[in-house]
């Protein structure tokens, strides 16, 4: 069977909780039975990574408008086009923006499937009109799909709450994979002058949802002066919220390290005293599975996505509290450990084993 994957920016090497996922799964999907062709936005093209398969997955290049708001609406409908001039058996959408092109793909006659990364639509960076149309997608997504994946069993409540009454909604968690670090990626430490001195470490993209901004406060407000406070990672586009926390950042001394590839994100994972998620929104965060994985301690939002890896008490604070976030940060450095966590539900193969099977099933 032909499978074409879009609603992401790309694979390999781009910023983004989706994009990782994909890079993760389809390699493990990819096979004699099962074509994968990814459609990626040409501007995101890494550095190094301008290229047309990757580990077994076909890569396919498509420009796009530059629109922070459209951007992801156009380039899924031109992939939809894509995939029927090739031939596909199945389409591939992720998250409920580019879900907007169920229906469309479905009116062409190719098998549709969503994967529900979580209600976007609760992001902070959308106003009244994104967010209806957000809704929307998730709406058609669901409706119109032959399947329908969510990634976490809060996501899955809603949907099934919501939308009742539509076909099976399959559970497939996201997982953690980092690569070993090698000697290379340890030097990276180095470079940032980090090697044996305590920080605190968060990862994601410079959006008003991942709270980074309040873990700049509470920062400030700690009792520990003898720590540096890394955030690794960079925003899609420029804008007045990624400037101003760039801003907040050197005024307070944070070290920013700018979007790294995975293999450094693993070396700051295993090095750093404590890494800290502050989200106001998430799905099922891969840079706290990740993180976690090379037994970094963790302190996290209470919110449901986090909440749902199960974590004990003490690795959770309040959500946009930053008095809360500061007096707990404090408590996690007063007797920093590495912990070992059970990691079982996140195991990529056996995600990718559940994918293929929705695959199989909706061509049987």
């Amino acid at each position: 069977m032909k499978i074409v994957v879009t609603g992401l920016r790309g694979i390999p090497g781009i910023q983004g909780g989706v994009e990782s996922h994909c890079e993760a799964l389809y390699p493990r999907i990819a096979d004699a039975g099962h074509e994968v062709i990814v459609v990626r936005r040409k501007k995101f093209i890494a550095w190094g990574h301008a290229v047309n398969i990757y580990k077994g997955v076909k890569i396919k290049d498509i420009d796009n408008v530059s629109s922070k708001g459209f951007e992801a609406f156009i380039h899924t409908f031109l992939a939809v086009i894509y995939a029927k001039r090739v031939g596909a058996d199945i389409v591939h959408i992720h998250a409920i923006g580019p879900a907007l092109m169920v229906p469309f793909a479905r009116l062409l006659g190719m098998k549709v499937l969503m994967t529900h990364h979580g209600p976007d639509y609760d992001r902070q960076k959308w106003g009244r009109l994104a967010k209806k149309i957000l809704k929307l997608g998730e709406r058609w997504g669901v409706k119109y799909a032959n399947a329908v994946i969510v990634i976490s069993n809060h996501i899955k409540r809603l949907v099934e709450t919501e939308y009742p009454s539509q076909h099976a909604v399959y559970l497939i968690r996201n997982g953690f994979s980092l690569p070993n670090v090698k000697d290379e990626c340890l030097s990276y430490t180095d470079h940032l002058g980090l090697t044996g001195k305590k920080f605190i470490l968060t990862v994601g993209r410079f959006v008003k949802e991942k709270g980074f901004d309040l873990l700049i406060d509470a920062y400030c407000r700690l009792s520990h002066h003898d720590v540096t406070l890394v955030i690794a990672g960079d925003a899609d586009h420029e804008d007045g919220y990624s400037a101003f926390l760039k801003e907040k950042a050197r005024k307070a001394g944070v070290l920013l390290t700018g979007f790294v590839q995975k293999d450094k994100v693993a070396a700051l994972c295993k090095a750093c005293t404590l890494f800290v998620l502050p989200s106001f929104h998430e799905g099922l965060p891969i840079s706290l599975l990740e993180a976690m994985s090379t037994g970094a301690d963790v302190l996290v939002s209470d919110i449901p996505a986090n909440l749902e890896i199960g974590l004990g008490k003490e690795h959770y604070f309040k959500v946009g509290d930053v008095d809360d976030m500061a007096v707990n940060i404090d408590r996690h450095l007063d007797n920093p450990s590495r912990v070992t966590y059970d990691m079982n539900l996140y195991d990529w193969d056996v995600i990718a084993r559940e994918t293929k099977a929705v695959y199989d099933s909706l061509l049987s």
